[in-house]
C-alpha cells in the first residue's frame, strides 16, 4: 500500500471517570456476585460518571494527549450516548468548549461498539481527499446512563470512558475492513425507554465469528501471517469472546491486549482507551503490526491494520 493512501496516529489519549464501581459494590444493589461477574466476563470493576456527559469525558481525553490543537480542522465522535439525542453533535460541543476555531468538520458517528473503527476509516478518507489535514477521532460513552439495573445480565457489563487519537497524513494506518450483518438490528439496541437490551447468545456467536473472520481477512489483504501480528487490540467486551476467538485462530490469547478487567465494556471508547494504555506503556515499537478489531450494535463489525510509527 502506498504511503499516500495512509495516515498516521501521532498522539493517543484517554480518560476514565474517578468513580470506580467494583463488582462487590455493584452486587450490593444487583442480584449478582464478584465471582459470577468475573468468571463470566473477565470484568473486575468499571468507571461510572457522576455528573459528567460524553463531551466532558472526550475533552479530558483530548487534553491528556498534550498536543497543539490550534491547527486541528476536524473532529469525529463515535458514541452511542451523545450529549443530546438528535442535535447538536457532541463533536460540535467539544469544538466549542475547547475553543477550536480551526475546526471546519465536526460530526458524530453511530456504529455501536464498532464506532471507533468506522470513525478512524472515515477520518482517513477525509484526510486523503483533502477535506481535512488533522483530525481528532474520539470514542466516548456514558453507558451508565442507559443501563437497566434491573437486568443483571447486561448491567454488569458496561462502563464509562473516552479515548482518542490525533490523525494526519503519514504511513501508519494502511487499510480497514468495515462490515454489517444486515440481520441483527434487534440483537443489541437502546430502547425507547433509554435502556440497553441485548440478546447475549446471539451477540456472542456473532462476535467470535466477526473477530476471527476480520483478522484473517486483514492478514490476507496485507500478505501477513498471524505470526506477523504483534498486537491485536479488540473491542473490550468479554474475555470469553477473546478466548474463543484466539482458540479458533490457533494463536496465543496473550496476543490480544485486554484491559476490560479495569474498564468493562465502554463501547466505542474501548479500543482507543486500550490503545492509549498500550502506547503509554512504551511497548509499541516502530514497525509493529497492530490490528484493531471490533463488533457492535447493528450488528456491525470491522478492523483497522496499522504499521505502528512512534
Amino acid at each position: 500500500m502506498q504511503k499516500n493512501s495512509s495516515i498516521k496516529i501521532s498522539h493517543t489519549g484517554s480518560y476514565l471517570p474517578s468513580n470506580i464501581v467494583s463488582n462487590k459494590k455493584l452486587s450490593e444493589s444487583v442480584d449478582t456476585s464478584d465471582e459470577w461477574i468475573y468468571s463470566h466476563t473477565g470484568i473486575k470493576e468499571r468507571h461510572f460518571v457522576t455528573d459528567e456527559c460524553a463531551s466532558d469525558l472526550a475533552i479530558n481525553a483530548i487534553k491528556s494527549m498534550q498536543c497543539d490543537l490550534s491547527d486541528i480542522d476536524g473532529i469525529i465522535v463515535a458514541t452511542a450516548t451523545p450529549d443530546f439525542n438528535g442535535f447538536p453533535s457532541t463533536a460540535c460541543i467539544i469544538s466549542e468548549k475547547l475553543k477550536m476555531s480551526s475546526v471546519n468538520t465536526a460530526f458524530d458517528l453511530a456504529a455501536g461498539c464498532s464506532g471507533f473503527i468506522y470513525a478512524l476509516e472515515t477520518a482517513r478518507a477525509l484526510i486523503l481527499s483533502g477535506t481535512c489535514n488533522k483530525m481528532i477521532v474520539v470514542g466516548t460513552e456514558v453507558l451508565s446512563k442507559v443501563i437497566d439495573f434491573d437486568d443483571r445480565n447486561t448491567c454488569v457489563l458496561f462502563g464509562d470512558g473516552a479515548g482518542c487519537v490525533l490523525v494526519e497524513k503519514g504511513d501508519c494506518i494502511l487499510n480497514s475492513i468495515l462490515g454489517c450483518a444486515n440481520d441483527g438490528a434487534d440483537k443489541l439496541y437502546i430502547s425507547r425507554n433509554n435502556h440497553i437490551h441485548m440478546n447475549g447468545r446471539a451477540v456472542y456467536t456473532f462476535a467470535v465469528k466477526a473477530i476471527t473472520d476480520t483478522i484473517k481477512e486483514i492478514c490476507e489483504k496485507n500478505n501477513l501471517s498471524l505470526e506477523d501480528i504483534d498486537y491485536i487490540i479488540p473491542h473490550q467486551a468479554n474475555s470469553r469472546i477473546i478466548k474463543a476467538a484466539s482458540q479458533r485462530l490457533k494463536i496465543d490469547e496473550s496476543k490480544f491486549f485486554l484491559n476490560l478487567d479495569k474498564t468493562a465494556n465502554t463501547s466505542a471508547a474501548s479500543i482507543p482507551i486500550a490503545l492509549d494504555e498500550l502506547n503509554s506503556s512504551g511497548v509499541l515499537k516502530d514497525g509493529d503490526n497492530v490490528i484493531f478489531v471490533g463488533f457492535g450494535a447493528g450488528l456491525t463489525y470491522g478492523g483497522n491494520y496499522i504499521k505502528w510509527k512512534n
